[in-house]
């Protein structure tokens, strides 16, 4: 999905929320669409502002909320760091957190979602959704 796409289904959300789209959200969004990485709201903020966008913070955290409530945004909290978001249109990956940087690696691994198929299956139950955080950390 483009950026533009991503944006306008992130205004669509809203709307169908009743959420009013400013010149400032709509500013948001189209940031929240460009991310390439797992931004927190303070990043978002920052990169809003630098965009001239003159949003306020407390507008970034209603949005992010009524986004995540409308299924369109994924809330990741990962250990010791604030709350990262990701749009929920992307295809299912894992994450890798860098414990010394708080660098987000989104991976895939077939051999991993395999494993984790067979041994639910040998329990008796088949996955519904799942999570896989590794924390890392570089080798010397």
């Amino acid at each position: 999905m483009t950026h533009e796409a991503r944006a306008l289904a992130f205004e669509t959300a809203l709307r169908r929320a009743g959420v009013r789209i400013t010149r400032q959200r709509a500013a948001l969004l189209r940031v929240l669409a460009a991310a390439e990485d797992h931004p927190d709201a303070i990043q978002l903020f920052q990169r809003a502002t630098a965009a001239g966008a003159g949003v306020s913070l407390a507008t970034v955290y209603r949005t992010l909320s009524a986004l995540e409530t409308q299924g369109v945004i994924l809330k990741q909290v990962f250990e010791g760091a604030a709350a990262r978001f990701e749009p929920a249109d992307t295809r299912h990956h894992d994450h890798m957190i860098d414990v010394d940087t708080g660098e987000v690696h989104e991976f895939v691994n077939e051999r991993i979602e395999r494993l984790q198929a067979e041994i639910a299956a040998e329990m008796g139950y088949e996955i519904v959704r799942h999570r896989l955080e590794l924390y890392v950390r570089r080798k010397p």
